[in-house]
């Protein structure tokens, strides 16, 4: 059993796409740190820092940034079958 890959998202509570993305990893058990980009603005300027992205989502898998809800990336990151 592979030990789970850690899973950060960068959202705001008005994003549709953050919510669709953070139900996606509930729906497939994905344990996952999110961080609220709108309250916290040390995280959003290292958002920027790290990807250069000011839109969320952006979500970390083990560092590597997907940016925006991209089902395909995520799935063959996180190893999720269809």
């Amino acid at each position: 059993m592979n030990p789970q890959p850690k899973v950060i998202v960068f959202s705001t509570p008005t994003c549709t796409y953050c919510t669709q993305a953070k139900r996606f990893l509930r729906e497939h058990n994905v344990r996952f740190t999110d961080v609220d980009v709108s309250r916290d603005e040390r995280a959003a300027r290292d958002l920027q820092r790290r990807t250069g992205q000011i839109g969320v989502p952006v979500i970390l898998v083990n560092n590597r940034p997907i940016v925006g809800f991209d089902k395909p990336t995520l799935m063959q990151l996180l190893n999720i079958k269809n």
